[in-house]
């Protein structure tokens, strides 16, 4: 059956954190989240309206588009901090015609963390799929400039996401993965991140694994800032976006 949910994995596994965490960089790292998402969406408020006009009359469906996705939560264990893998609700613009097919784009992501899947030449070297018939007209200027993402920020309000982080990415990504690969989700998941503005769709699954470790070993109130100031150029440049 076309679209049928196959993959299975082990959800609520516990992560403990490689490097020593601090409660400070926590806390104001949520303040800053829940600051700066209120305030972009105040501020967005008639863009995000007019995008949702544009998708209704482009086509039928509804303008939000909800996908289970993979991401952790801290939690204490005694002394202990934790990272508690769990499945949440994301949120993005509707950018593909309504109920279509999940299929093709998990046999894509099966063949990219295998290792299998080739850069493609029509996308300009990037790792992701092309020509995709799914995605409306309206979809393509939204993915384009990433404006499909920014529901998101309602993610970051209700504590689900952060706004720098791992990309969260769907349960039958994560059914594909090695132990090793799990590492990459021992943090809050982010709109953008290190990989979104220095390697997005353009290095392979282990490099991406690589840099959200990076991110993970390396996280401080300072980092975040940086990633924030360099997804603006990234995002206007339209670094890996399609």
């Amino acid at each position: 059956m076309a679209g049928q949910q196959t993959w299975q994995w082990p959800s609520r596994i516990a992560l403990v954190a490689e490097h020593k965490e601090s409660n400070f960089y926590y806390l104001s790292k949520r303040c800053l989240d829940v600051i700066l998402a209120s305030l972009l969406l105040i501020v967005l408020l008639p863009l995000l309206l007019l995008i949702a006009v544009l998708i209704t009359l482009d086509s039928p469906g509804p303008v939000v588009f909800n996908q289970k996705r993979v991401g952790a939560k801290r939690k204490w264990l005694g002394r202990q901090a934790i990272w508690v893998i769990q499945d949440f609700t994301m949120y993005k613009f509707r950018s593909m015609i309504q109920n279509a097919d999940p299929s093709v784009h998990e046999a894509y992501i099966r063949e990219f963390v295998e290792g299998r899947a080739q850069a493609s030449a029509e996308s300009g070297g990037k790792f992701k799929l092309t020509n995709d018939p799914r995605v409306t007209r309206v979809g393509h200027f939204l993915r384009k400039y990433s404006l499909d993402e920014l529901p998101q920020l309602l993610n970051v309000l209700k504590g689900d996401m952060s706004l720098v982080g791992p990309r969260p990415v769907p349960p039958y990504e994560v059914a594909c993965y090695g132990n090793g690969h799990r590492k990459r989700l021992a943090a809050l998941p982010g709109i953008t991140g290190y990989w979104q503005v220095k390697g997005r769709c353009q290095v392979c699954f282990e490099e991406m694994v690589r840099m959200d470790l990076e991110y993970i070993r390396n996280a401080s109130f300072v980092y975040d800032l940086k990633i924030l100031f360099l997804t603006i150029p990234a995002v206007l440049s339209r670094r890996g976006a399609e």
